[in-house]
């Protein structure tokens, strides 16, 4: 795989973290922020061109631990990775053993003229494995400015190669708040 084939697509990351990079508690968000939620599902279904689909890639826990009622999305093909599971849940497209699986995927002449971007939606080891990516280029990490009880932790990054932006085109720059909660969007993007 060259990645400079021209069929690579933008690997992007996309979660949100507390204050220790906590993630999730027992298979769900430990907070109730529904707009945060909704900036999460507009950024993942968002495509510059009709027809066009992004590739949601899940690690199986994640896949499971999805509210009720949010699947399918539009625009969207899911892409489970598992080593377990043997077939294709209701609402997932695919199933790949491994990362190297599924780029592999996104090369093949049915998706590689289909997908615009891959989002990579979790968990920690789906995420830490996309961030050594070469075509990982974008993270959008909503900052939960909050302590919450997680056992499931984004992982933590070189902020010398991705680095913070003061701003990045369609992301609001202020703190927000819902719920007694503040939160801020940021995005850091790859330098090297």
């Amino acid at each position: 795989m060259n990645p400079g084939d021209g069929a690579q697509k933008p690997i992007r990351l996309i979660a949100a973290a507390c204050n220790n990079l906590g993630i999730g508690k027992d298979g769900r968000l430990p907070w109730n922020l529904p707009s945060e939620f909704q900036f999460f599902l507009d950024t993942i279904t968002a495509v510059s061109e009709p027809g066009k689909k992004n590739l949601l890639v899940w690690g199986r826990l994640n896949w499971f631990s999805c509210p009720e009622g949010v699947l399918p999305l539009d625009n969207t093909l899911n892409v489970i990775l598992s080593k377990k599971l043997r077939a294709v849940p209701k609402f997932a497209h695919y199933l790949c053993e491994d990362f190297d699986s599924m780029v592999h995927l996104t090369l093949q002449p049915t998706l590689s003229d289909l997908i615009e971007t891959i989002w990579i939606i979790g968990g920690t080891e789906v995420y830490r494995e996309a961030l050594k990516h070469p075509w990982c280029d974008l993270i959008y990490l909503t900052d939960i400015m909050a302590d919450f009880d997680c056992d499931v932790f984004f992982p933590s990054f070189d902020q010398n190669i991705y680095k913070k932006q003061s701003s990045f085109p369609g992301i609001p720059d202020e703190v927000q708040e819902e719920n007694g909660i503040k939160y801020q969007f940021q995005v850091f993007k790859k330098e090297c």
